[in-house]
């Protein structure tokens, strides 16, 4: 166990190895941890679990510490089973221990291990007196499930944020200030981009809601990736500006899945009008792009755009999946247009433009399309339409 504040110890998991989370959605290429902790005062309190491929290890370490007899009360932040999955296995020790969550919580753990327990509802505002230090709860719903929320730790100023301000990240420490911080915000933005996009305006109005409440912070404690204790307000500040709608970093993204190359040659047409424009732009092949790192890029651009081939009246397989997705993230806030080629009937670039409007995003240019490669003039007209679009933003900005 590790000591971050006085008599509150760290005792998750860094998984090392992980390389792909909620099954083989999302990748994580620099592993990720599964953050418990544990307070020892008056009352002995566990504060979330790991994920259920190391219960027993965990549990195993929780005996050899503290004893698990010895465990007064259990909060579950969130029932999700990379929290609360070694809950089955500490309750069949403990089974009368109070667990402490919000409504939804209980009723989502009743459903993965079939238990009614000693739970302990509790809502925002409710609090647990522990004798030195006192748990303050604040409901997060739908950040990013039902259940959601965190607990704030009176006299520790501390905050046990779960999801929120977390990253898929196995460290060298368990503290922001001892590792890379490129590193550091690299996950952090992607871990927001691909789990709560979705939720951004619930995530404004709850950060304005925990503002509110005027809690003295001096370090967060998420349950994924490092603890933030130095000037921990930083990720809550970066939270409040990916929230805002038109979020972007000012550049484009242009991204592009292809047979013979000709859609690919659009795509360089285009950035090269975006060029003479002044305008930065990024070119992905969606087809071998890290899909979870694509959607950081698509995030991040101020427009995007979009093509594939035509084929069989539609959409290349990976082209298909990723406009499903962003339609799922509610990709909204940016400036869009679809393009392509084709042999005969040509219906991809129309498609695409229709998909992201459908996922939120303006629509700033005709859908383009051409017939097998792309000629001379066909490519300028994709350079010229790359200087509009380039002219659209600056005039946007």
């Amino acid at each position: 166990m590790l000591e971050i504040k006085k008599n509150i110890y760290w005792c998750g998991i860094r998984d090392w190895g992980l390389d792909v989370f909620h099954g083989h959605e999302l990748s994580t290429h620099r592993g990720s941890s599964y953050n418990s902790y544990l307070i020892k005062d008056k009352k002995t309190v566990l504060v979330d679990t790991v994920w259920d491929p190391y219960k027993e290890k965990f549990v195993e370490e929780l005996e050899k510490e503290v004893g698990l007899s010895n465990i007064d009360a259990i909060v579950i932040n969130h029932s999700e089973p990379d929290h609360g999955g070694s809950l089955g296995l500490i309750m069949e020790k403990i089974p009368n221990t109070p667990i402490y969550c919000t409504k939804n919580g209980a009723e989502i753990i009743k459903k993965y291990f079939g238990k009614d327990w000693n739970f302990q509802i509790v809502k925002t505002g409710d609090t647990l007196d522990l004798g030195e230090y006192k748990l303050k709860f604040v409901e997060m719903q739908m950040i990013h499930w039902p259940d959601s929320m965190l607990a704030y730790v009176e006299g520790a100023k501390l905050v046990l944020s779960n999801d929120a301000f977390g990253q898929h990240y196995a460290a060298i420490s368990m503290f922001n200030d001892e590792v890379d911080e490129c590193e550091l915000y690299e996950e952090a933005i992607k871990y927001y981009t691909n789990i709560l996009w979705p939720f951004k305006p619930l995530i404004k109005k709850k950060i304005e809601q925990i503002l509110a409440l005027n809690l003295d912070i001096d370090m967060i404690a998420p349950s994924h990736g490092v603890i933030w204790r130095t000037n921990p307000l930083q990720i809550i500040k970066k939270y409040q500006e990916w929230s805002e709608t038109d979020y972007n970093e000012g550049y484009v993204t242009i991204i592009y899945d292809t047979m013979y190359h000709s859609t690919k040659a659009m795509a360089e047409a285009f950035g090269k009008g975006l060029e003479e424009e002044g305008v930065n732009y990024r070119i992905f092949n969606i087809a071998t792009k890290d899909k979870s790192d694509l959607n950081v890029e698509i995030f991040k651009a101020a427009a995007v755009l979009m093509g594939s081939c035509t084929v069989n009246n539609t959409v290349l397989r990976p082209t298909a999946a990723l406009l499903e997705e962003l339609k799922g993230l509610k990709a909204k806030g940016k400036l869009a247009m679809g393009f392509g080629s084709y042999g005969w009937s040509g219906e991809a670039h129309k498609l695409i433009s229709d998909r992201l409007a459908e996922a939120g995003m303006t629509i700033c240019a005709e859908p383009l399309g051409f017939k097998y490669m792309p000629g001379e003039e066909e490519l300028q007209k994709c350079v010229e339409v790359g200087r509009d679009i380039a002219r659209q933003l600056k005039a946007k900005k």
